[in-house]
């Protein structure tokens, strides 16, 4: 499994409208992409202006797919909610007890 870790830095006062809107708006588009598992979405307690969105794939390949394919759209529609570009980082996962993954022994 891989998982891409998206951190937004949004304008002041709207992490909570970014979080819903990928609530609402971009969980329906992962949804539909071939190889993806699982959303979760963070918001930082002590940096109100910070949200994480850890999106979860069946393979690398997957999530580079939908990162050629869809993830300019998704920016695009988060743009006018953040100060800069968000920062994406690749991961694979080595244990979730979420998604029961152990790593390979």
């Amino acid at each position: 499994m891989f998982t891409r870790v998206v951190e937004i830095t949004t304008k002041p006062g709207k992490a909570n409208d970014v979080a819903n809107m990928i609530h609402e708006k971009v969980l329906p588009i992962l949804r539909k992409q071939a190889g993806f598992v699982d959303e979760a979405v963070l918001m930082a307690d002590k940096e109100p202006n910070r949200v994480l969105a850890l999106s979860f794939w069946n393979t690398k390949e997957d999530a580079e797919r939908y990162h050629r394919e869809e993830y300019q759209k998704i920016s695009d529609m988060l743009s006018p909610h953040v100060e800069n570009a968000p920062t994406i980082r690749r991961f694979n996962v080595h244990t979730s007890t979420w998604h029961k993954i152990a790593a390979a022994a």
